[in-house]
């Protein structure tokens, strides 16, 4: 299913990857309306290949302070430099922030993993599921972008599950290795055991 979205602003922006048309969205109903971005390179409507495609959550913990608790920073940087280089793709960028809780509640699982537990296991204990995303406004992005069919960068079963859900069809499910560090090792390791993800 998707969630309605109408586009709100739109403007080339140069990165340190190259050109992105940068396209703001806002969901349809909220006051103020959350807005979510689709950064695209190239014609995505064009041919019938799949676009390569990632549908990427906030971390501001991750992209703003750099932290290494995670492999987000990673991902996204990954993913951008993919699409700039093959010249055709789009970057969704939800905002999501920690599966889903917000970023308080994010700080406070944080919090509850310097006593000891996992990332799962810390937002169970605040009250919330493993993980709470989901994907209708990057449905809802696609089909306004024009792209039906993808090649979805992701280690992710239920991002795949997702948007197949929203009749967007994965032709191929493209890794992302995972940046390993001392810090977020416990991180990937609860990711890939409790949710599924392929590390």
């Amino acid at each position: 299913m998707s969630v309605p979205v109408a586009r709100y602003a739109e403007a080339d922006v140069p990165t340190e990857y190259g050109y992105f048309r940068t396209v703001v969205y806002r969901e349809a109903g909220g006051e103020p309306a959350e807005e979510h971005v689709a950064l695209v390179a190239g014609d995505v409507k064009a041919g019938d290949a799949p676009v390569l495609v990632r549908v990427h959550s906030e971390c501001w913990t991750g992209e703003v302070m750099r932290s290494k608790k995670c492999d987000c920073r990673h991902q996204l940087d990954v993913a951008m430099r993919r699409i700039a280089a093959e010249g055709r793709g789009v970057l969704v960028y939800l905002r999501q922030e920690g599966r889903g809780i917000g970023l308080g509640n994010k700080v406070r699982a944080y919090a509850l993993q310097q006593q000891g537990v996992d990332t799962v296991e810390a937002n169970r204990l605040l009250g919330f599921a493993d993980d709470a995303r989901t994907y209708g406004v990057a449905v809802a992005i696609l089909r306004d972008l024009g792209v039906s069919r993808v090649r979805l960068l992701t280690n992710n079963p239920r991002k795949v599950q997702g948007l197949e859900a929203g009749k967007i069809e994965v032709a191929e499910r493209v890794p992302i290795k995972a940046e390993a560090n001392e810090h977020n090792a416990n991180y990937l390791a609860a990711k890939a055991k409790k949710l599924g993800h392929a590390l």
